[in-house]
């Protein structure tokens, strides 16, 4: 993320919020939505709409497609939702939720879902993604924002939530601070950490990597115990291989750059 988006981002937190309409995509169906089919279901949500400053928040390197046509038509209606197909809590109660907004944020939290039915498959993980950043407001304060009931429901009242987003974690913070579960919310995001170097060495550096996440779910869940430790040393083994891969090679690790998601 450069610093010219993250001013920009900070000038729409701070300005009259009604008036803005914030949108972080996370594939190339759900740009299309927010830049040209929206019109069909919200006058508001696009390039199109007048007395609004309509922001799409949009990565510029290839990117996975995780939703089709109608799937990406029916989250961006909704604004947010838990991802079905990466969340294993559909008969308990969660453990954890992994919330994420943006493209990147979006791949390291599924590539970190990835990793632990491997190591910890007693864990419960609920997988909600924003495309909608300000339904994470309260809907007293934005006509998009979600109410304290619909919000609870999604994000618990508490549950331990790390939150990957595309930006600066205090955007998410400032959000969500009236939240009733607002003290459990750990959101990783852009700290001005980054030089010339990888795609994915800009997540380590910044913190918000897939293995960085999955030891923030280690350190808030103490049910993970002994297993958890190891898991915990493994990963850091991990980032210190990746280090040397890419001070030799110039370039990430295959098993990044080729990485799937498989259900």
């Amino acid at each position: 993320m450069t610093k010219s988006k993250v001013c920009i981002q900070k000038t729409c937190l701070y300005s009259k919020v009604q008036e803005v309409h914030w949108h972080v995509v996370v594939d190339f169906d759900t740009i299309l939505y927010f830049a040209f089919i929206g019109k069909v279901t919200d006058e508001n949500t696009d390039w199109r709409s007048i007395h609004y400053v309509n922001v799409i928040v949009a990565g510029k390197h290839p990117a996975p497609q995780w939703l089709n046509m109608e799937q990406a038509v029916e989250h961006c209606t909704r604004g947010i939702g838990i991802w079905n197909f990466a969340s294993n809590d559909q008969e308990a109660e969660p453990d954890m939720v992994m919330g994420c907004s943006g493209d990147v944020p979006t791949l390291e939290v599924l590539a970190a879902v990835s990793i632990l039915p491997e190591h910890l498959p007693v864990v419960k993980i609920r997988v909600i993604n924003v495309v909608d950043l300000f339904k994470l407001e309260k809907s007293t304060e934005h006509t998009h924002g979600l109410t304290d009931a619909d919000y609870n429901a999604l994000f618990t009242t508490n549950k331990p939530v790390v939150f990957a987003f595309h930006g600066y974690p205090w955007q998410v913070h400032r959000l969500t601070y009236n939240r009733a579960n607002n003290v459990n919310m750990h959101v990783r995001g852009y700290k001005e950490e980054g030089t010339i170097t990888t795609s994915f060495d800009m997540t380590v550096l910044n913190e918000m990597d897939r293995f960085h996440l999955v030891m923030d779910v280690i350190d808030r869940l103490p049910q993970t115990g002994t297993t958890g430790v190891y898991l915990k040393q493994l990963l850091q083994d991990k980032l210190i291989e990746h280090k040397h891969y890419i001070s030799v090679h110039g370039k990430d690790m295959p098993e990044k750059l080729d990485w799937k998601w498989i259900n």
